[in-house]
This record gives structure tokens, sequence and C-alpha cells, in this order.
């Protein structure tokens, strides 16, 4: 049976962090951090016996950070090009190096990576980590590079906008001037000439709303010259890239969340990929691509094995559990991008979204729960679920850069106080969370183990029950969301209800759908309800309407099958 992918993402810096008493923009030593060995056997077999193959350890790259370890020869970077006090784990400031923050001993912290790596493959999951290709901090330096690699820039020419072989954009005879409050004097920060902003800001004078701590990397892409490029010979940005891939392959990495690969030239993709993936064929490369019209282009010239399914399906879970949206309105999703739905990534929160409990989305973390059963059950694709998701974390807090977004911060030092329940000071289990926590988190690893476990999940057929009831007067297509998967001589019906209400329904099943399943239902004797684990009984004429109660804010996965 094929495997389902359910990843874990992380931060490390939060997910270890005991301390209960953060200040606002508290520095480390106030707020304190989450360090890699936190992530000892005693943990990972918990993350483990949640049903989770990967986890995705976020933020690990050493990255811009006002945090000051000079005696570790690793600096402070200028407060005005620092998101937070911590920094953000987006603006990377050494490829080859891990955060001083998540090492218990800073001069064996690459060691201490190694030990994780190895930790989390002993407990039986796999380690992906954030590839950030497009950007790097204003103040990039690697003091880990290996020999003769040279530091990006270190060979440009300045005084040209761009050059193929240029490793950034440059402003010529301009001067970086950030349009906020800044430090004056002796005491500003000094770049000359500007180098171009991470977000395509084309100009010497980004904003606070630009992504004004990074800058743009030159894959050889002239943005000023109708985006006209120069491939060949192989840029140096490419190059350099590559070996860092390699690099972290060689440290046994599983796998490369790859961050804004649409700013990132398809041909470059198509062209690495490869050469990475020839080190080790079984490497996962996940791409951050928010345009639904490069879709194909990133999975079958870019290579990559799966896409962000932030602006289909996402979005519209999120607007159907709002109550913004109608549930067939989930039927669009898939329809828009057939073909491709077993190579999106499937999500309900990360750390650029809101979370559900949060004042700004749901408000109540079980609202979501029919949304996840979708997620979880819709195609083979993989499932990612955030830190604290399962707990119902609220993201409420005002921890400083950040602010009350309902997001848990990637910028500030700060604990997660779900998180910090659920582990206990380390002993791990429920007898931290309340009693809402314990069936909130029982309810998500249900719906994992069922996942997959069950073969019509994980590789089996869909088909889609709406267009079959959108006239059905028991049942309400703006509320309840129901399909069919299948393998072999057995199928399941996922059955999902948004409303807050008891609802009893009738789903009807057309006789297409078992011609298409290939499964006389003639044949099919027995049905159970995967959740409660109880016989479904069969009435007459089960085949063409199922008659089921459905509780507020919940679903039914009911498995048909010859005795």
């Amino acid at each position: 049976m094929k495997e389902k992918i359910f990843i874990y993402q992380v931060l490390p810096r939060l997910f270890g962090n005991d301390n209960n008493t953060n200040i606002e923009n508290g520095t480390l030593a106030e707020n304190g951090v989450g360090k890699l060995s936190a992530f000892d056997t005693k943990a990972l077999k918990e993350i483990k016996k949640m049903g989770f193959s990967h986890i995705w350890y976020t933020g690990l790259l050493e990255h811009a950070s006002k945090t000051d370890y000079s005696a570790h020869g690793i600096p402070a970077d200028h407060p005005d090009v620092v998101k937070g006090i911590a920094g953000s784990p987006y603006a990377i400031r050494d490829y080859y190096d891990i955060s001083p923050d998540l090492a218990d001993n800073i001069d064996h912290r690459i060691k201490e990576f190694e030990q994780l790596v190895e930790r989390t493959h002993k407990n039986g999951m796999k380690v992906i980590i954030d590839f950030v290709p497009n950007h790097v901090a204003r103040y990039y330096h690697s003091d880990a590079k290996p020999k003769k690699v040279n530091d990006f820039g270190k060979k440009d020419n300045t005084d040209v906008s761009f050059d193929p072989d240029n490793n950034f954009y440059y402003i010529p005879n301009q001067q970086l001037e950030l349009q906020f409050p800044v430090l004056q004097g002796e005491e500003a920060y000094k770049e000359f000439p500007a180098k171009v902003t991470g977000n395509d800001c084309f100009t010497n004078k980004p904003t606070i709303n630009d992504w004004y701590e990074t800058v743009k990397l030159n894959y050889g892409v002239d943005y000023n010259n109708n985006r006209s490029t120069t491939f060949t010979p192989i840029p140096d940005t490419w190059l350099k890239m590559r070996d860092i891939l390699l690099y972290w392959t060689a440290k046994g990495v599983d796998g490369f969340r790859c961050d804004m690969a649409e700013m990132v030239p398809v041909e470059f993709w198509n062209w690495v990929i490869p050469k990475v993936k020839a080190k080790n064929k079984s490497l996962i490369f996940i791409a951050e691509v928010y345009n639904p019209a490069q879709y194909n282009n990133y999975v079958h010239w870019g290579l990559f094995d799966y896409l962000y399914d932030k602006v289909d399906l996402y979005d519209t879970l999120r607007d159907v559990i709002c109550g913004y949206k109608p549930t067939s309105d989930i039927t669009f999703c898939w329809q828009r991008i057939d073909g491709l739905q077993d190579k999106m990534l499937n999500f309900l929160e990360n750390h650029d979204e809101q979370r559900i409990a949060s004042d700004f989305f749901a408000g109540d973390p079980f609202k979501a729960i029919p949304g996840m059963l979708i997620s979880a059950t819709i195609s083979t694709s993989p499932v990612m679920v955030y830190f604290g998701q399962e707990l119902g974390e609220r993201g409420m807090d005002k921890e400083g850069f950040s602010g009350l977004d309902g997001r848990t911060t990637i910028f500030d030092y700060w604990s997660v106080d779900t998180i910090r329940q659920w582990r206990n000071n380390g002993a791990y289990g429920n007898t931290g969370l309340s009693d809402s926590q314990k069936k909130l988190r029982e309810q998500y690893l249900q719906i994992i183990k069922i996942a997959k476990e069950e073969a019509s999940i994980t590789s089996g057929k869909f088909f889609d029950l709406m267009y079959a009831n959108y006239e059905n007067p028991s049942f309400d297509s703006t509320k309840q969301y129901a399909f069919l998967r299948s393998e072999g001589k057995e199928f399941v019906l996922v059955i999902a209800n948004f409303s807050s209400q008891t609802e009893n329904v009738a789903v009807q099943i057309p006789e297409e759908a078992y011609d298409y399943m290939q499964i006389d239902p003639e044949q099919i004797n027995q049905a159970k309800e995967l959740f409660s684990k109880k016989k479904f009984p069969l009435k007459s004429g089960w085949n063409k309407e199922l008659q089921i109660e459905l509780e507020p804010y919940s679903g039914k996965i009911i498995k048909f099958y010859a005795n």
C-alpha cells in the first residue's frame, strides 16, 4: 500500500521553550528559546505516534538576528534590517550553518543538527528543512561554508544593475534609504550601492511593507529588460544553490520546502532538482507556489514533487469554515487543478496563516474538523499540520514584531502555550491539557490514522458526489460535502458537516459511481463507520441512498466491503 505523507511543521525556536513568563519584544535572555535537543527520543516518539511521517523543522538555518553571538564569530545584525528580536527565518545569513539560538553548545551546532537528523530517522520519520532560494539577509556572510566557496556577492560587478554572473541586483550610484524610522548618524545602516529588495522591489527606497530585511538573488533574469534571460553559461547563483542543496542532502536531509519557489525561474529547478536527486532519489521537493497558472510548469517542467494548495483548497476551506462560501465550492478546487490533485500539499495552518482558533479565523478549532477531514482524505496527496493546531492553539499573543494578528510569531522569542502544556517539561501526554484540547487532539489523530491505513484513501480513486445531491432535499450542499474513495473491491464514503446543528442527511449515490469504481454493489454486504468502529447497517436500497446522522462540525467515514 502506498504511504500517505503527513507532515508536522514545527519551529524548534518555539517548540522546546518552556518559559511561561514571556514579555512583548523580549530578548532571548528574557523569553528563552527552544533547542534542537528538545526533540529528544521521547518527543520524536510522541510525534511519530500521532501519525506523522515527516517533520518540517522550520527556521533551522542561520538567519538575521539582533542577538549577539560575537564570542562565537556571529555578531548581531544591524537592528534596522532585522524583523523582531529573533529575526525572520527567511532572511538567511549563512546557508551552510544552523542558527546558534538552537544549539546547546553553539560551537557544535552542526553536530547537534546531524544528531537531530539521526534521532528523527531512528524514530521512523524523515526530515524536511527550508530552502530559501529567492533572497538572503541584507548582510549575508558565511563562516561555515566549505573551503573554496565564495560568499554571495563577493565577485559581483556593483557598477551595473544586472550582470548574469552577479549574485545580486543593484541600483547603481544610489544608497539604500529605508522608508521608516531608522537609526541616524554613525549608527545608521549603510548600503551602497543599494541592492534590490527580496520581493522584487527595484527601488532604493523599500517601505515597511516590503521584504526590506532581504535582498533579491539573481538567477540570470534581467527584470529591467523585459525579463530577458541569460542561462548559458550556467549563472553563478545556480551553481552556488546546487552546492548548498547537495551539502544538506549529504547531511541526511530527506526533503526541502522551497520558499517562494515561483519567484525563481522554473529553468533553474528543472536543472537543479535532478542533480540533487541523483544523490538521493527519494528526496522530496515542495514548492511554495501561489499562481495556479504556473502549477503545471513547476510540477512537470520544474520537477517538484508537491506544491502548496493554498489559493484553491486552503482558501476555499477557510471560507467554508467561516460561512462565507458553500461547501459545493470545494468541488471547483479539484476541478480547477484536475490531474494535479495528488501533487498538492493540503493544510489548514502553517507559519504564514492565521490560527484556526484565533479571533481572525474561526474562533473555535472544532469548526475546522470537517475541513481537516476533507484535507486528509480527498486525495492521495500529503497533508500538513502546524504544531499546536491539533491542540487548538489560538495564536492570540502580542509577541512583538508579529503583533496581535492571530499567527504564531516567526520573528520573536516566545513560547506556545498549548505545546508547552502538552510537552509538560518533557514528560508529554494529556495531563497538562484541558478536556477540550484532549478531545480535539484525539479527533485529529483519528483522522490521520484512518487516512494512513485505508488503501482507498492512500492510493484509491476519487468520485465527487456533490453533483448528484444538488437537488436532494435531504442534503444541504451549502453545509455538507460528500465523496467516495475506492481501491479494489472496497470503497469508503466520506461526508463532512460544516453545520452548527445535528443533521440527518440522505446521500444519493448514482450508478455511474459504481461503474467508475468498477464495483458491483450487490457484492457489498458489510459496512463500518471508521471513527466509532461500529457496524453501519445496510438497509434496502442503501446503494442508491444512505441515511446518515451527523453531529455539528463533524464527519463520518463509512467503509463498504464484501464479507
